[in-house]
């Protein structure tokens, strides 16, 4: 199974850290560290952000 990292799930959907921030109603810096790897996405954040970026959940990479 192929993986894609939540940068690049977000730049394949043409979206920037701050658009997807404002759909998520959290901070940029919150969508910057999940990129990171900094903290972790909690489950629900994950499943929209898997419907924001047209992927499954099972394609995300969190590493």
């Amino acid at each position: 199974m192929i993986k894609i990292t939540l940068k690049a799930a977000r730049v394949n959907a043409n979206l920037t850290q701050q658009e997807v921030a404002d759909k998520l109603k959290v901070s940029k810096h919150t969508i910057m560290n999940w990129e990171k790897g900094i903290t972790k996405v909690g489950y629900s954040q994950l499943k929209h952000l898997s419907e924001i970026y047209s992927i499954d959940v099972k394609h995300l990479f969190l590493g």
